[in-house]
């Protein structure tokens, strides 16, 4: 393991069935590809030494004693790849019953054996004709060879100080797989040996399992199943290598393939591990569980030279998916989640006018749109809806032509209020010069805003709908007491890498000026418009130009709250989402403004108003993130300053 990631590789080798001598030398023949990738972990399929369909011929003492030479012959070729744990699956002998077991090997030691828990006798499966289920008893031995090993379900293997539980094929389909006591008693990882036929419907339910048994045990999950080779008398094996962490499916092999097959990637132990602490009810649960479990120590060697490129997808923007059927669906469960906030905030009040901001950028832009659709689902007239377009000195006509555009395709109330006379007669009352481009000069236009759009909602007995994301928030880019006030945040827990693909969700949905003035509204560039444009009318101020990329700060954002991981680590994965864009200094120099900006705007955060959660990272005091305005930003940006230093 380095930097947290374990390496894990699920293989289906080539199955030649009741023929020991081929199947134990074509595991070997994998062995060399998994030291020169630097494995750590590898699954083999349920029975992989002896093939899975020998039906009668498991109780045939030669097919068991070329299996038990079988064992043997990996074991003594497992020094090639000394830093890995190796499990195979193979029929063992204790006390006059055969057992279904995973067999651990690791730098020429045969160190342990589980046997299967739950021995399937239905439909297809006829296991319990030969194998019996894992005795009740702790602390058994067996012999396997000249060796005599640990043996039985009360066993984890830690190796290279990571925890491998052992389930079994049919264990994953029972109602209390072994694999959550696993995880509960310590295990990172759970390791499935399964030799899983296939009927038409099942390929799609086991991978929901998978998916879902790793999420629940907030474990990663690597499954290997057996595959081409494996009798097809009455049934059809396809390999299926799964390796899962915590819901998400990382990795899968090519479905009907008639060759070996590896699939193999890192899994983040150090987030599994975070997401255990943080999760209350997982200790809990760990707290009512009585049963214990033997750890059995490896004594396997580290790589000498670890890998320092991750075998892992890391998305540069972990807030979008990245399949599109899959966005569209989390567009619009985000918008109803954004509309039924609303919705209820609204019935609450008996208020029937809001009063909304609208610049012709992106943020007012979603924030007017889900109002629509709100009015709409509650049956009131959008003419309920004010939408204030408020020019100021950095106001450029195409955002203010969207806006008017947007505002009256879309049938609410328009009003437009320049704040040019109100912030010159300010900028008098108070002494400014207003040649003078300072946050002042910025900050009074907000507040500005901030007042006629309050105003006006007492006017109209509304309430003023807040347009601000969560990036903003986590910036702290919002004039306090300007756009950082309103009486309900509809936008608060939207990152402003997500605005964009919702309001272009809003788009594809859309015609004629709605839709045009949509897609103008998101290929402008994101500003607050504070300061005066160029002489040729184009928008000078632009805000990613000022705090950095927002797809870099939204990077930061989900790996730094969603995970607590530490600046060095932030680096290292945005250096592999992020390959070819940016390079190191800029990345570090944008992570340096993320953390000192986020430190020191946290005062802003502490005094939000309402706002609903919308994903898994949230700002709200009164929810997910609670912190001291004066926090200490100090460590976290030595470590960026001390980065930066190797990297120039």
């Amino acid at each position: 393991m380095k930097d947290g990631f374990y390496r894990i590789a699920a293989v289906a080798p080539t199955v030649s069935v009741a023929d020991p001598d081929a199947n134990s030398e074509s595991i070997i023949s994998t062995f060399g590809q998994l030291a020169s990738a630097h494995v750590d972990l590898a699954v083999y399929p349920e029975l992989s030494v002896s093939a899975y369909t020998c039906a009668d011929l498991f109780h045939n003492s030669l097919l068991y004693d070329r299996t038990i030479a079988g064992l043997e012959r990996i074991k003594e070729e497992s020094v090639k790849v000394p830093s890995a744990l190796i499990l195979v699956g193979a029929p063992l002998k204790y006390n006059n019953a055969l057992y279904n077991c995973a067999v651990a090997i690791s730098n020429g030691r045969i160190i342990a054996a589980v046997p299967k828990t739950y021995i399937p006798g239905y439909n297809e499966f006829y296991e319990q004709r030969w194998f019996a289920p894992a005795p009740g008893t702790q602390g058994l031995a067996i012999s396997c060879g000249d060796t005599v090993i640990p043996f039985g379900t009360d066993i984890i293997i830690d190796h290279k100080g990571v925890k491998t539980g052992v389930e079994i094929c049919e264990d994953l389909w029972t109602p209390v797989p072994p694999s959550c006591r696993l995880a509960l008693g310590g295990a990172d990882v759970i390791a499935n040996l399964s030799a899983s036929n296939d009927i038409t419907g099942k390929y799609a339910y086991l991978t929901g399992l998978v998916e879902q048994q790793s999420a629940r045990c907030m474990c990663a999950y690597a499954y290997a199943s057996a595959g081409f080779g494996e009798s097809s008398t009455d049934l059809v094996f396809d390999a299926k290598l799964f390796i899962a962490e915590n819901g998400t499916m990382l990795c899968h092999n090519q479905r009907w393939q008639r060759t070996q097959q590896i699939v193999m990637c890192d899994t983040d132990i150090e987030a599994l591990r975070r997401d255990r602490i943080h999760n209350i009810s997982f200790d809990a649960a760990k707290r009512n569980e009585e049963h214990s479990y033997r750890v059995i120590c490896t004594d396997a060697p580290e790589y000498d030279t670890a890998p320092d490129e991750l075998m892992r997808e890391v998305a540069p923007h972990p807030f979008v998916p990245s399949d599109s059927d899959i966005l569209s669906d989390r567009c619009e469960e985000i918008i109803n989640i954004q509309v039924a906030a609303l919705a209820k905030r609204l019935s609450a009040t008996n208020c029937r006018c809001l009063v909304i901001g609208v610049s012709g950028g992106l943020d007012s832009t979603l924030a007017l749109l889900i109002a629509a659709r709100t009015f709409d689902s509650l049956g009131l007239d959008r003419k309920g809806i004010v939408g204030v377009t408020m020019p100021g000195f950095g106001t450029t006509g195409r955002t203010h032509k969207n806006a008017c555009t947007l505002m009256t395709a879309l049938g609410i109330t328009v009003r437009e209020i320049s704040i040019v006379p109100a912030v010159t007669q300010h900028f008098k009352d108070i002494n400014h010069d207003p040649a003078i481009h300072d946050v002042t000069y910025e900050n009074s236009q907000a507040r500005e805003r901030t007042q006629i759009i309050m105003d006006i909602a007492n006017q109209t007995g509304g309430m003023v709908l807040g347009t601000g994301d969560l990036s903003e928030l986590a910036l702290g880019w919002a004039t306090y007491n300007g756009d950082h006030m309103s009486m309900y945040a509809v936008n608060a827990g939207v990152p402003k890498t997500l605005i964009k693909y919702l309001t272009s969700y809003f788009a594809r949905q859309a015609e004629g000026d709605e839709q045009a003035a949509l897609l103008d509204i998101i290929d402008t560039p994101i500003s607050p418009e504070l300061l005066p444009a160029t002489e040729s009318g184009e928008i000078d101020q632009k805000t990613e130009d000022l705090v950095g990329p927002y797809e870099l700060h939204d990077f930061f954002l989900y790996y730094i709250l969603r995970y607590g991981f530490t600046p060095q680590r932030v680096f290292r994965l945005a250096k592999k989402a992020f390959a070819g864009l940016y390079d190191d200094r800029t990345i570090l120099k944008w992570e340096r403004t993320f953390y000192r900006r986020f430190f020191n705007q946290q005062f802003k955060r502490s005094c939000l108003p309402d706002g609903p959660k919308v994903g898994s990272v949230c700002l709200s005091p009164r929810g997910d993130w609670r912190m001291p305005s004066d926090a200490n930003a100090a460590i976290w940006l030595k470590a960026i300053d001390d980065m930066a230093k190797i990297t120039e």
